[in-house]
């Protein structure tokens, strides 16, 4: 939690060093006397009379500071109040239950005057707060409640997203060359800089906050049903730096621990999207920690063909050209090392083991779709088509989900002609694909911009209609012979479809 350069730990010294006037607040009657008491000696108190006054006056401690908290109001006092309350606890984890003693005598929620400054537009209000938070939750006995912890962790995750979506708009904002700029473009002036790296501190300090909270199981599952994978992942995909990176990667890490959202965790396309960052990392602790997640992700989960899920997934992502690379490098961290061989081995297997359609269920399911063997493949369609209905058409709405959602023509023009082949060999593929909605978006890719997607979405297209033709035949087929009075040309119609 602590890191000693960071812009955070920089304000909180400076803030330390700004010593506040207790006797005004209590002489204006915003302090009773035995908050100034209390306070003014345990301003002035070093470490070991610190410990002592707490040995003495446990209930009065924690009164006093959230007495404090509620009644004064000036940003650079709460700051300090805030510091002094970090600070003691920093100094002894076990002072947390300070806290929760007085809120059982009182009968009264200890998180309630923490979770109102999270509101505060001072951003290091907001971050301090939330670091005593985390050790509050973490540091006790018992457990956060769950409406408490749905708060905190919603904010944490809204604070990431915030904090990225600003940086990313700092980074296009500054990320071009002076040849590229117009003569009216304006560089970022020194204020503005120093926004972006608060914000960039801010959210490292909102990601060691998730950091502690995830290793705690309850906590884990509280997290997910807040969508707070998600948001991890859509953080990683944007313009980070190495530092955060490593922390939101390690919160995914410690989730994997838990057998159950290990299995889950590539429904939301972890691998891809970590595999990605595995090939550009150029930091050693990124590498171990991604590492790290793939292992879990195949030793963790109860279930072995989910395990063989993930093995197929990272395949099919290139994470064993990878680790060949890898493999070249000389690392220090024997975990590494390790690490690299278990994955080498299982990968290896399950490519020995890599049957068609088990290749082709990966890559759909990881929603990159590209020209790869088994898609052209006439054979594979003929012996797989029916096996697009398992698992109540999972296949088939996933292709069109990524007609619907997807941007990239390549996807595009794949998941169109899978769709176009699933109903050529498959007899009701059309009444499927049709009771799925896919027909009316592969229509739409007609006037696609790309000429590849519009291409194949005229074959799929054509493929849909030709099928209905062919059913429509067997049925004036089906009518002739149980009718005495055969329609005029109705044989001739059929024939020709």
């Amino acid at each position: 939690m602590l890191a000693a350069t960071s812009v955070l730990q920089q304000q909180a010294t400076e803030i330390r060093n700004q010593r506040v006037n207790w006797q005004s607040y209590h002489q204006s009657l915003m302090i009773s006397q035995e908050d100034y008491t209390f306070i003014v000696a345990f301003d002035n108190a070093d470490a070991a009379s610190r410990e002592a006054q707490l040995q003495d006056n446990r209930s009065q401690c924690a009164k006093t500071f959230l007495n404090l908290l509620g009644h004064v109001s000036k940003d650079q006092t709460i700051q300090y109040i805030l510091v002094m309350i970090d600070d003691m606890l920093q100094e002894d984890h076990s002072r947390v239950e300070i806290f929760r003693e007085h809120s059982l005598k009182k009968r009264e929620s200890v998180w309630g005057p923490f979770l109102n400054l999270l509101n505060r537009p001072d951003g290091f209000i907001m971050n301090m707060t939330s670091r005593i938070i985390a050790k509050i939750a973490c540091w006790n006995q018992e457990l956060m409640d769950r409406s408490d912890l749905q708060f905190y962790l919603t904010w944490l995750k809204d604070q990431l997203k915030q904090n990225s979506e600003a940086l990313t708009d700092a980074n296009l904002h500054g990320s071009r060359s002076a040849q590229d700029l117009s003569p009216d473009y304006v560089f970022k002036t020194p204020a503005e800089q120093h926004e972006e790296n608060l914000n960039n501190e801010y959210m490292q300090s909102v990601a060691r906050c998730l950091q502690m909270m995830l290793r705690i199981d309850e906590y884990r599952f509280a997290f997910v049903a807040v969508d707070g994978i998600s948001t991890l992942l859509t953080v990683l995909q944007g313009r980070v730096n190495f530092q955060v990176q490593y922390q939101l990667i390690f919160c995914l890490w410690v989730l994997t621990f838990n057998p159950l959202l290990a299995e889950k965790m590539n429904k939301f396309s972890v691998i891809p999207i970590l595999a990605d960052i595995l090939s550009d990392s150029v930091k050693e602790k990124v590498t171990r920690i991604i590492l790290a997640v793939f292992r879990n992700l195949i030793e963790k989960p109860e279930e072995s063909t989910v395990s063989k899920e993930h093995c197929i997934a990272m395949v099919q992502c290139k994470v064993l050209k990878q680790l060949s690379i890898l493999e070249q490098r000389k690392f220090d961290d024997e975990d590494i090392v390790a690490d690299i061989e278990f994955l080498n081995e299982k990968l290896q297997a399950s490519v020995q083991d890599l049957s068609s359609f088990d290749e082709y269920a990966t890559e759909v399911k990881s929603g990159r779709l590209e020209w790869s063997p088994v898609h052209k493949s006439a054979k594979f369609w003929r012996e797989n088509a029916p096996r697009l209905n398992e698992k109540n058409y999972e296949l088939l709405r996933i292709l069109i989900h990524l007609l619907e959602t997807n941007r990239d023509p390549l996807v595009l023009s794949v998941a169109s002609f899978d769709i176009g082949e699933y109903v050529r060999h498959y007899s009701r593929g059309k009444h499927i694909i049709e009771q799925l909605g896919g027909k009316q978006l592969v229509m739409q890719l007609l006037g696609h911009e790309d000429p590849n997607v519009r291409y194949e979405a005229l074959l799929a297209v054509q493929k849909l209609m030709v099928h209905n033709w062919e059913y429509l035949g067997r049925q004036l087929e089906k009518e002739q012979t149980q009718s005495t009075k055969q329609p005029t040309g109705a044989g001739n119609l059929a024939a020709k479809a």
